[in-house]
């Protein structure tokens, strides 16, 4: 064989043939004015004071949160025991007895308190009505429907020792609601359950009202007592009940009974309300056993739906006391 060169390179050189990718943007070249542009000015935003606090907003904030904003509807949800994570108050605020009273309350519940610029408080309310004072409430723990039920049962089995009088009040009862939209009504709707011994409240996932702030401050309170479950579709939770031995009763102008009358309230029970202008909707309505009414006057055309809450959980209440005491006489 003849020493020397080879021609051709053979495929040694194909390495070098091959292309490096697009050619990177002028400011993304260290080595380019435009670079030193682009780092100019991220440096003059940072240091901008109104981008610098949105900044430190995001930080603490987000979306999700729950405010409560304005002193008086601050003060009155400290009052109630609103749980809450942090107060903001505007820094240099000028305080009044309002404002005391709201670092009293704070300071005794063990929130934590942050203070503010104008920008800042402006960005964390969304808002600049705030009055330089801002509640951050904490998201509320809802139960599983399997929770509530476990829970009850467990509650009417501890009562059968009791006696029969004891037994018949201690059956279990839910109010579930369908389309209720206003957190107000829902706050009024867990007070009324909670006074009448109900064990707990039924809401779906869409098209309700959840437990915010507005709706605690309306229950007094007693969102911290009763167990408030969530439901992806409530037809299905309502057969799912039936399915244990509960008894399901909606209301409605058009019932065939009247409430506290339709033979159910000494069962397991589930209460049925629907929307103030749609009322139920049509699965729901036929997932009910029976369709109960409240007389009313035909001036009116219905009930707000915790007015109606609170009629038919009396009457189941009373139904349950008239048979209850039935069953201590014999």
């Amino acid at each position: 064989m003849k020493k020397g060169p080879t021609k051709g390179s053979g495929g040694k050189h194909r390495n070098k043939l091959r292309g490096h990718g697009p050619t990177p943007k002028a400011e993304d070249r260290v080595y380019h004015k435009a670079y030193r542009a682009k780092k100019a000015a991220e440096r003059r935003q940072m240091a901008d004071p109104r981008l610098a606090a949105k900044r430190r907003v995001a930080k603490f904030t987000s979306d999700s949160d729950d405010l409560v904003i304005g002193r008086n509807a601050v003060v009155e949800a400290l009052r109630v025991g609103v749980p809450a994570k942090e107060l903001y108050l505007a820094a240099r605020i000028e305080h009044d007895d309002r404002t005391r009273e709201i670092v009293q309350l704070a300071t005794r519940q063990g929130l934590h308190l942050l203070e503010a610029d104008r920008l800042e408080m402006d960005r964390i309310a969304r808002s600049s009505n705030h009055q330089g004072v801002v509640l951050k409430v904490q998201p509320y723990q809802y139960s599983s429907l399997q929770e509530l039920v476990d829970r009850a049962d467990r509650k009417a089995r501890a009562m059968e020792a009791a006696g029969p009088e004891a037994q018949i009040k201690a059956r279990p009862l839910f109010i579930a609601l369908d389309g209720v939209t206003d957190p107000q009504n829902l706050g009024a709707v867990i007070r009324s359950a909670a006074a009448f011994g109900a064990n707990g409240v039924i809401l779906p996932e869409r098209r309700s009202a959840s437990v915010t702030a507005a709706a605690w401050k309306v229950s007094a309170g007693a969102a911290a007592h009763l167990p408030v479950a969530r439901v992806v579709n409530l037809t299905k939770a309502i057969e799912s009940l039936k399915e244990r031995g509960y008894y399901v009763v909606g209301l409605d102008g058009g019932g065939d009974a009247l409430v506290g009358e339709t033979n159910f309230e000494t069962d397991p029970l589930v209460v049925v309300l629907g929307s103030e202008g749609k009322g139920l909707s049509r699965l729901v309505r036929e997932a009910c056993d029976s369709i109960a009414g409240i007389p009313i006057s035909s001036m009116v055309e219905s009930l707000n739906a915790s007015v109606a809450a609170g009629i038919s959980l009396y009457a189941v209440a009373r139904a349950r006391r008239e048979a209850a005491e039935a069953a201590a006489k014999k």
